[in-house]
């Protein structure tokens, strides 16, 4: 019985150990899901979206648009950052001696299709320049 809830808290999304990646390696994470940097010394959260207005894959438009990509670091202290899709100057940030950048957000938007919060899957990595 041990054995089985040991299991079951192992591969449980909700689990507090987050999981953990390499630097310079392209990771996933879905909206609350959070992953311990190796090397880095910090976890990164991805937190939510705000005003995704990112042109639809179905539609033309003069501009590209724009989503809003918030995600928490977390080593001694706590940092909140805004990642974004349409500008690339603003699509990581400096944390330490380390840069977060958001490299893709799903899925695309299409202008019949309204994407549901929990939906949203943050690809980031985490290096040093």
């Amino acid at each position: 019985l041990l054995f089985c809830l040991l299991l079951a808290t192992a591969c449980d999304e909700k689990s507090p150990a987050a999981p953990s990646v390499p630097l310079n390696e392209r990771f996933t994470l879905a909206p609350g899901q959070s992953a311990a940097v190796e090397e880095a010394g910090f976890i990164v959260e991805f937190r939510r979206v705000t005003g995704d207005s990112r042109c639809p894959a179905d539609a033309v438009c003069i501009q590209g648009g724009d989503a809003i990509v918030h995600v928490r670091v977390s080593d001694d202290t706590q940092a909140d950052y805004e990642l974004h899709t349409g500008d690339s100057s603003r699509a990581s940030a400096m944390h330490r001696q380390a840069r977060i950048e958001l490299v893709e957000l799903q899925p695309y938007p299409f202008s019949s299709r309204t994407i549901a919060p929990d939906d949203y899957r943050a690809t980031l990595t985490v290096t040093r320049p």
